[in-house]
């Protein structure tokens, strides 16, 4: 599983001197009160800002941080609100002064507002993107442990401050991410490859169950539920994130309309040869999606273990497998409905595979290849 890198003292001092003081976070939600937990996890001050009092009593309530004071400038300003209102609530926060990023899913469209509308100060702004979420929302959905391990964009632009490009990666590494230095284009081309597609792409497939008959829905497995389930995101946000990047997005979906188009034909034509090549390409690509910490993926191997839908029965199991002393790196769960147990595969290191399903065996549960 993912986990925050480990940060030595010297350095951790290092980056609390580089944010400079305290964080304020514009946006009580799933994001803006993960990052006041991490911030807080790490050592920081933080303030807490939103348009609904509820948000910010919750996530004052988790420990994210402390309601915003009257008086007084954040040393860092983070905006954590929906794409269509980043712009103007990031201008507001550099008439506050301090330097301020945001962590919306698209980046150049706030920048030419911001470019347009308060040229003079644009240079405090460094636009920002943890790749980590959930298809839950609001602050009782927020962890401080959201970012750990996982990638978190910054895109600085041609006029950014050293100091606040500085500042801005600080807090991301110490909220646990490991930063990737884009600009603005390249990271809304990139998520609209990455993070955008696969969402339009499960929500047509989500869409073609919706008036499925109900015998057909009855054989649905584990595969189905994993190409759908980011369909499951608020359709109000998805609108606004797919508007603010319209021209990345139509680009990648015009390939996509294209290849979509060569599958027909060779479905149609019974050309076996074309159909391996298609499916070839994307098993080939499954493999060049980075592992941990923007590694290398790692190599792989399915554990399948049969766990009795009961009470306690998968933390035994990760308890078990914990003292094999077998990491896991990734797991999903199939419910079988005709009996009372639960399918759990279990994606460990190629090597370490067939030792598992030995000791798993050993300790009395019936596992699969």
């Amino acid at each position: 599983m993912s986990e925050a890198p480990e940060l030595d003292d010297a350095t951790r001092r290092s980056l609390v001197a580089a944010v400079g003081g305290p964080v304020h976070v514009v946006g009580a939600g799933l994001l803006g009160t993960s990052v006041g937990l991490a911030a807080r996890r790490a050592g920081l001050e933080v303030w807490l800002s939103d348009t609904s009092p509820e948000h910010v009593r919750t996530a004052t309530g988790l420990g994210a941080g402390v309601p915003v004071p009257d008086e007084g400038a954040a040393a860092l300003t983070v905006v954590a609100v929906p794409p269509d209102h980043v712009a103007e609530v990031v201008r507001a926060a550099l008439e506050r002064g301090g330097v301020v990023t945001d962590v919306a899913s698209v980046k150049s469209r706030p920048l030419a507002d911001l470019e347009r509308r308060a040229p003079g100060e644009v240079a405090r702004y460094v636009g920002s993107h943890p790749m980590a979420g959930s298809e839950r929302s609001g602050p009782l959905a927020a962890t401080a442990a959201l970012f750990d391990g996982r990638p978190w964009a910054v895109t600085p632009h041609a006029a950014s401050e050293p100091g606040a490009v500085a500042a801005v990666e600080a807090l991301a590494r110490l909220c646990g991410a490991e930063t990737v230095r884009l600009t603005p284009l390249e990271h809304d081309r990139a998520v609209a490859r990455t993070s955008h597609l696969p969402h339009l792409l499960a929500a047509l497939t989500a869409g073609q169950l919706a008036d499925a008959a109900p015998e057909h829905l009855s054989l649905s497995g584990q595969g189905v539920r994993d190409v759908t389930r980011i369909a499951a995101g608020d359709p109000a946000l998805w609108r606004q994130i797919l508007r603010a990047n319209q021209p990345a997005v139509s680009e990648v979906l015009r390939e996509v309309e294209a290849s979509l188009h060569r599958l027909v034909g060779v479905i149609e034509s019974g050309d076996d040869t074309a159909l391996g090549e298609i499916l070839g390409r994307g098993v080939a690509g499954t493999r060049v999606i980075p592992g941990k910490h923007g590694g290398p993926a790692l190599p792989t191997e399915a554990v399948y273990v049969a766990v009795p839908d009961h009470p306690g029965e998968l933390a035994r199991l990760f308890a078990d497998v914990g003292e094999i002393g077998v990491n896991i790196e990734d797991l999903r769960i199939d419910h079988d409905p005709g009996r009372p147990v639960g399918l759990v595969e279990l994606l460990v290191a190629e090597d370490a595979a067939s030792g598992l399903r030995e000791a798993l065996g050993g300790r009395s549960w019936v596992t699969h290849r």
